[in-house]
């Protein structure tokens, strides 16, 4: 940790010394500055030191013992200068390549509808309970987009694959017409029928937003009874919960196919209702195997029933999927319907197929309320920027609440680990009184796929709930979350593709809200900006000496005067 407290603090040195910058970063060789030639060495000073004394020696008797003493009181502030100097992070760094990139149109979608919950023909209890509901999840009463094209179509008992962006209302798009269908059936559905729905989500955070909100849905029904099956959760006690009965099971693909193989009391007899939640995550996490199984499960025992494939983006997967799960299906892009008039009911049922040429030219539909950012920065230099920004963000503007993105659970492991005890701790020979902003408005989180269950939901539940803080995360938590007031997205490293990249930055500028996404790039990855322009996806640069300059507002990172204590230990 002592070792990033320096980097730190090399950091602060060099935007102090800012034309010695300047020249590194115009240099087309990245050569130093001459007088950051050659860093001298504490033997290099003890020599100094020596050869001074032997020439005070030599001089008047004027100029003996009070000289020494100023010499060597000299010397002993170049050896606590010499502390600071010694990294060489900002050294020898590649030259920051311009970013050139074309202006796009980026492709919109209407989220709002002037239409409300009153016009659908819905249960009584749905229409005066949709005030309730709303408190709950949204802000208003009127109708998204997808849930104006969804409802009606799934209302008609018809198959359909349905793509809108992230954070557009999806959720409630089937869980709607799911409930209705469910409660108006002529005999009464009893716990101990089984499941009658079928929801299949990528991820064990996703299975508990999806049960949360149907337990909001089925609160004047209650005779209709959800569950959840998920990895690490233990298998005895769900078996137990299937016995006494599940009308709306929600389940990851990998546990589902270990109870199919393994518990005798979980069937299908009655599944009226299949829906595959962020379907092209599904298959990316390598669960088409298990969908298979699943699918093959359903159609022993019951053929005929209604399919609903949701994602925000189109894959080829998702297209193959969808030719072997729905029948006749009925394709919903919000996006689309912007670019051309809506067409007639009759003429919307064609069939799902989309072209390869499509799939790879296919431009991405972003919040019309999120900003997106870029910033160069090369490797030595990610994680001092890194911190400047949280600290920035987090610390002097406050009321943010953040999300990281890594490639790995080392990674998160890592930077948690070190930016908790750095930022948020504090440096530990630091007294008290000298931190200049209280360290409790930094609240570190972590989430990956290598920890325990209990931990995982512990952590989303208080993530979830705070209004504030940073959660570090690996793509665990890119699909399908709704986690609300987030207000930055922080790609730390660049996602595999540009599906990828919209995934993340859909957890902020949710249903209308305001939101910032960041993407930080090395000087090699500059062309990731090209490709994000190729898919309509526009982004804006930040120079990254402007976040470096904000460690000047911490007082735990200032330079000390020549003269002035140092209180950063140097073990």
């Amino acid at each position: 940790f002592s070792v990033i407290n320096e980097l730190l603090l090399s950091g602060l040195l060099t935007l102090k010394q800012s034309s010695a910058l300047k020249r590194k970063l115009q240099s087309p060789h990245g050569n130093p500055p001459l007088k950051h030639k050659r860093k001298p060495s504490i033997n290099t000073f003890k020599k100094c030191a020596t050869e001074a004394d032997i020439r005070e020696k030599g001089s008047s008797s004027q100029k003996s013992r009070p000289k020494k003493q100023l010499t060597d009181n000299r010397n002993e502030n170049q050896k606590s200068k010499l502390f600071i100097k010694t990294s060489s992070l900002f050294r020898n760094n590649p030259d920051i390549p311009e970013i050139h990139r074309k202006a796009v149109q980026q492709v919109q979608e209407n989220v709002f509808t002037t239409d409300s919950f009153s016009q659908l023909d819905l249960h009584p209890h749905l229409v005066r309970f949709y005030p309730v509901l709303y408190s709950y999840f949204l802000t208003c009463f009127v109708l998204r987009s997808v849930q104006k094209q969804t409802i009606p179509v799934l209302l008609q008992g018809k198959d359909a694959l349905v793509r809108s962006q992230t954070g557009s209302g999806k959720t409630l798009a089937y869980g709607i017409p799911l409930v209705q269908s469910l409660q108006g059936m002529e005999s009464k559905i009893q716990r101990s029928d089984g499941p009658y729905a079928l929801i299949l989500v990528p991820t064990r955070e996703l299975a508990l937003q999806s049960f949360d909100t149907m337990q909001k849905l089925l609160k004047p029904f209650a005779w209709i009874v959800p569950g959840v099956l998920m990895g690490g959760e233990k298998r005895k006690s769900e078996k137990a919960r299937l016995r006494k009965g599940i009308n709306i099971l929600i389940s990851t693909p990998g546990r589902l196919v270990d109870h199919i193989k393994s518990t005798e009391c979980i069937h299908f007899r009655r599944t009226q209702w299949l829906i595959i939640d962020e379907a092209d995550r599904i298959l990316d996490l390598g669960f088409e195997k298990d969908v298979a199984v699943i699918l093959n499960a359903l159609n022993a025992e019951r053929e005929t029933r209604q399919n609903v494939l949701l994602s925000a983006t189109l894959t080829e997967g998702v297209t193959r999927l969808a030719d072997i799960s729905l029948n006749d299906p009925i394709s919903i892009s919000v996006a689309d319907e912007i670019q051309k008039a809506l067409q007639p009911a009759s003429q919307t049922g064609r069939q799902a197929s989309i072209p390869s040429n499509h799939m790879d030219q296919e431009n991405f539909a972003v919040p019309e309320k999120l900003k997106q950012y870029v910033m160069m920065v090369p490797s030595k230099l990610r994680l001092v920027t890194l911190a400047a920004f949280i600290l920035e963000k987090c610390k002097f503007e406050k009321h943010h609440k953040m999300i990281i993105f890594f490639s790995s659970c080392e990674q998160v492991e890592f930077h948690y680990e070190l930016l908790l005890k750095v930022l948020s701790g504090g440096l530990e020979s630091e007294p008290p009184e000298h931190s200049s902003v209280s360290s409790a408005c930094l609240q570190f989180l972590r989430l990956h796929g290598n920890m325990e269950q209990e931990e995982r939901t512990e952590v989303f539940q208080e993530f979830l709930k705070s209004k504030t803080g940073m959660l570090l995360c690996t793509d665990v938590a890119a699909r399908g979350l709704d986690l609300p007031q987030v207000t930055w997205i922080v790609q730390y490293n660049a996602p595999a593709s540009p599906a990828e990249y919209i995934h993340r930055i859909g957890r902020t500028a949710r249903i209308g809200c305001h939101g910032n996404s960041l993407l930080v790039l090395a000087p090699s990855e500059a062309e990731y900006v090209s490709l994000l322009a190729s898919h309509k996806i526009n982004v804006s640069e930040i120079k990254m000496e402007e976040v470096l300059s904000i460690l000047m507002k911490d007082d735990r990172f200032k330079l000390h005067r020549p003269g002035r204590k140092v209180s950063y230990s140097a073990d």
